[in-house]
């Protein structure tokens, strides 16, 4: 359980869980059949912001939907959803030491002229976004097509975008979305910007006012009906196959120092390897190096 803070349930960000209980087969049938342990099963909606910024924090690519204008050149022209992948990171500027338990914004970097920026620059008090985060942790493979999912977290987001001006706010947020990418990278680097690069960057700050998170995790759920078919589950394999996303050797370029990557970024890249791969194997019910 989260000691952090929780988003307010509203109708914009209220989870509609569906419940799988695994369904055991009979005393007498399981005296008949060989059948191997199931996996628990766990299917939870999640408020808290510890779960909900972790997400959006570990999540490379993050998806930005808002509600594009009616085509200028057609006024006729109904207005059109519309969802960037762009790279943001949950922060505050006003309170930087801030953990991922407390209220914070979520700052998405952009271009300076790219089309959500332009947008939100000329609306007057931002404009309307979601936000979405998913991570894939395993396919969940059972005795019926009906019955396979998948394990993962997910993340949503509802709020309003602003564009960032203030130099200072606009620096912490490249540096905030630089260090969430690999921690470290930002004085790896030449910092700071110069003027040509600040005012070519675009940063949104956007306020979040709901935010939910689902998650799940654990083995499949069939049915009593199937469980109790000998004929089915002596010929159906079931289980788990672990997902997770995996970071490669880093490859110098042509410019720079060249030779072995930093002890940074290696570093990082062998822990959060680590990290991803543990999760995925132990919501799959192993223990990561059994």
């Amino acid at each position: 359980m989260s000691n952090g803070l929780s988003y307010p349930k509203t109708s914009a960000n209220k989870v509609q869980q569906q419940r799988y209980p695994l369904r055991p087969p009979s005393i007498e049938i399981q005296q008949q059949l060989t059948l191997p342990p199931s996996l628990p099963l766990k299917l939870q909606a999640h408020y808290d912001t510890t779960t909900i910024h972790n997400i959006v924090n570990t999540t490379p690519i993050l998806h930005v939907s808002f509600l594009a204008p009616s085509d200028p050149k057609d006024p006729t022209s109904p207005p059109h959803p519309t969802i960037l992948p762009m790279l943001g990171q949950m922060g505050s500027f006003s309170n930087p030491s801030s953990d991922e338990s407390e209220a914070l914004d979520c700052y998405l970097h952009g271009y300076t002229s790219g089309r959500l920026t332009s947008l939100t620059r000329t609306a007057n008090g931002g404009i309307p976004i979601c936000i979405a985060a998913t991570k894939l942790d395993g396919l969940v493979l059972s005795l019926t097509p009906n019955s396979h999912s998948c394990n993962y977290r997910s993340a949503v987001l509802h709020g309003t975008a602003t564009v960032v001006e203030d130099v200072e706010e606009k620096l912490y947020a490249m540096r905030l979305i630089t260090e969430g990418m690999l921690p470290g990278r930002w004085q790896g680097t030449r910092v700071p910007p110069d003027e040509t690069e600040l005012r070519s960057t675009g940063v949104m700050r956007v306020v979040v006012s709901s935010a939910s998170a689902k998650v799940r995790s654990g083995g499949p759920s069939d049915e009593r009906k199937d469980v109790e078919r000998g004929e089915v589950t002596g010929r159906v394999w079931t289980g788990v196959v672990p997902v997770w996303e995996m970071m490669g050797c880093p490859l110098p370029a042509g410019e720079g120092v060249g030779g072995e990557a930093p002890g940074y970024v290696t570093e990082y890249v062998e822990g959060r390897n680590r990290r991803e791969r543990g999760y995925a194997e132990g919501g799959s019910g192993k223990v990561y190096g059994s």
